[in-house]
């Protein structure tokens, strides 16, 4: 069988914003580059949360109906990330999507940042570790 491990499905390039970014940026940059959330890093490099399209519907609440500034991401993320580790089975961790609402993990290695897996690289791995054609 073929190596069924995070590392060989996650997304390595990897959109990530920092807690310090002006929201209204941070979610431009989600929507123009069409994903559903990225995780934020502090200036070492630590996963310090992830801002969500859950969490910028608050930021267009915010700005859009109560004309409200909008302020830093910092003040939107969502902190206590649940993370996987880069050497995790994509089997197990197709299991904690069935028991989560999460879209996206990030993945770690030695406690930095090396990628983000989704349901879809999931599905993918999945596909071609069973041979489907």
């Amino acid at each position: 069988m073929k190596s069924a491990r995070v590392r060989d499905y996650m997304t390595t390039s990897v959109l990530t914003l920092t807690p310090e970014m002006d929201i209204l940026r941070a979610v431009n940059l989600l929507v123009t580059r069409k994903i559903s959330g990225a995780p934020v890093l502090d200036q070492q490099g630590n996963l310090v949360g992830m801002l969500s399209e859950l969490d910028c519907l608050k930021v267009a609440l915010d700005a859009g109906y109560y004309e409200q500034h909008a302020g830093h991401v910092s003040e939107y993320m969502s902190r206590g990330v649940q993370t996987v580790d880069a050497g995790a089975s994509v089997f197990d961790v197709a299991e904690l999507f069935l028991s989560a609402r999460y879209r996206r993990y990030p993945v770690m290695d030695d406690n930095r940042l090396v990628g983000q897996i989704s349901r879809s690289d999931l599905l993918r791995a999945i596909d071609q570790l069973t041979g489907s054609d």
